[in-house]
């Protein structure tokens, strides 16, 4: 794929809709890019796997994971005026949500437009003013007057999604990209890439990239993915956030326009130690700036691929300022430096090498 293809990818993937649960455009896109240099299939939770085609039984397992959805909103009710109550699907902040525009889904399955609101100002007390508002107390806005317009007109149900209403754009003179849902788009799309340059490559491991959903509300479809899989050995491609902006630079982890991060912990799961060391190495012999992070938060799918079988599970992201909200930014060299370290780290996963990570490898 060339960067106009790799581009087209990111930009269908960050337009797509795909909240927690509702990842249907984006596993049949995944699903379409995927067939044309891969054996594609999905299970009815909507993962995908894109196995390649030369893999061998006789071989070790790798799994390459990135998860499909992004976060996102359910419609929970609506109230006697229209105005419909959602509560998160994934982690938001309220500030980041207050006069945004969203989409809503339909009962034909149609994304309709909406605004979320709160009291105008014009009508707040002036301690109402000083106080911060809570999700609780916004509410979605379709242009309805009543509830039964909302209902029948508007065809909104109670458990509809909802996702930002934002269009991914590229600014070809700094190189780097804005749109939503790039935690996990970008992961997706990388693996989907560095799928696509190695499907003509003969492979020590048998190649199976899976796709997951559900993964900003508890890591659910990576469960499904693993167990299906049963790796033997784990690469989780992540969107990861960005914190050089507000960060000193002598503790920021994850940087713009700063390469791969490697992340040695989070909440959910500690990286190998061996596998950790190896892909640093990798990244070292390309030359190549990275990071490496230490979080106190987050969780992500490699805690289920190392729960399943306690395979050597590394994670490796692509730095996303401003993830969780309706804008985020991606510099594309950070996209291409992680797919070329991907690519050049599959091939070294041998046989002989995996034995050192008292990896089982006979079949």
């Amino acid at each position: 794929m060339d960067k106009t293809q790799r581009l087209q990818l990111i930009e269908t993937l960050s337009n797509a809709n795909g909240a927690p649960g509702y990842e249907d455009e984006v596993t049949n896109l995944a699903l379409k890019w995927g067939g044309h240099f891969a054996n594609a299939k999905r299970d009815p939770m909507g993962n995908v796997y894109l196995s390649h085609r030369g893999n061998d039984d006789k071989k070790p397992t790798l799994m390459v994971d990135a998860h499909l959805d992004a976060v996102g909103f359910v419609v929970q009710a609506v109230d006697d005026n229209g105005m419909i109550k959602f509560v998160p699907n994934g982690g938001w902040v309220p500030s980041n949500v207050a006069a945004q525009k969203m989409r809503v889904r339909d009962k034909n399955g149609d994304y309709i437009p909406a605004l979320v609101v709160s009291k105008p100002p014009h009508f707040m007390m002036a301690a109402e003013k000083k106080q911060p508002i809570s999700i609780d107390h916004m509410r979605l806005d379709v242009g309805s007057t009543s509830r039964e317009e909302t209902l029948n007109d508007f065809g909104i149900q109670t458990g509809a999604p909802i996702v930002p209403d934002t269009t991914w754009s590229y600014n070809p003179k700094h190189d780097f990209m804005m749109g939503k849902a790039f935690d996990n788009r970008m992961g997706t799309a990388a693996a989907i890439t560095s799928l696509a340059e190695l499907a003509d490559t003969e492979l020590p491991v048998n190649l199976v990239v899976a796709l997951s959903t559900q993964e900003e509300i508890g890591c659910r479809g990576a469960r499904v993915t693993s167990r299906n899989v049963h790796p033997d050995i784990g690469i989780c491609l992540e969107g990861c956030p960005a914190d050089d902006t507000f960060t000193p630079a002598w503790l920021s982890q994850t940087k713009f326009r700063g390469g791969p991060m490697l992340r040695d912990q989070d909440t959910s799961f500690i990286a190998s130690h061996d596998f950790q060391a190896f892909v640093a190495q990798t990244a070292d012999e390309l030359k190549m700036p990275y990071t490496r992070a230490v979080r106190t938060g987050g969780g992500v799918d490699a805690s289920e691929m190392l729960l399943e079988t306690g395979a050597p599970t590394v994670c490796i992201g692509i730095p996303v300022r401003y993830e969780h909200t309706n804008y985020a930014l991606c510099a594309y060299p950070d996209f291409e430096k992680t797919v070329q370290l991907v690519t050049n780290l599959i091939p070294k996963l041998t046989v002989d090498q995996l034995k050192k990570w008292y990896v089982a490898v006979s079949k």
